[in-house]
């Protein structure tokens, strides 16, 4: 039987286009904010804790990634995964070391990404466009990342921040 590997895909937070400097240094907006916390509780209520972080070295997805409150592992800030397309994310994705990755980076790569890894896509309507800090949980019966085939992966979950922050609010 082959071990599983998991991935957590996600897209930054929302991020503030009033900001001054260059795409790469665009901060958080404060809907990102509270955004990214949020999600980083739907990921640990599920038990989905990555144990690799492979994660983009713009302001924004670092900033993401430090508000999903998540514990300290091993941290790659790629360059190469800015604005990157699918096919360059999931060849830095065959090169983790860890069981379970998170990977965080932008659109339109990231929406792609999960697109062409996914056997099924899930039954939601914001899957097909990936808002910021949409998440999808997605699961391969791999050995190593290195064995990754496109349309092997079982998406075991998928979410959106404003649906996450209202279900909080109910509980």
């Amino acid at each position: 039987m082959a071990h599983v590997k998991r991935l957590i895909l996600m897209r930054h937070a929302k991020s503030d286009w009033s900001a001054s400097g260059d795409d790469h240094s665009r901060p958080l907006n404060a809907r990102g904010m509270d955004s990214a916390p949020a999600m980083g509780r739907w990921l640990s209520a599920r038990g989905w804790l990555p144990d690799d972080v492979l994660c983009s070295s713009a302001t924004r997805t670092r900033q993401t990634l430090e508000l999903l409150s998540l514990p300290q592992v091993r941290t790659r800030f790629e360059r190469a995964l800015y604005l990157a397309e699918a096919e360059t994310m999931v060849e830095i994705l065959r090169s983790a070391a860890g069981d379970t990755v998170l990977m965080l980076g932008h659109n339109h790569g990231i929406s792609e990404c999960a697109h062409h890894l996914v056997k099924d896509w899930p039954d939601h309507p914001r899957f097909p466009d990936y808002p910021t800090c949409a998440t999808s949980l997605i699961r391969f019966d791999i050995d190593a990342w290195d064995d990754l085939l496109e349309g092997t992966g079982h998406c075991e979950g998928f979410a959106v921040p404003r649906e996450v922050i209202a279900a909080g609010k109910i509980n």
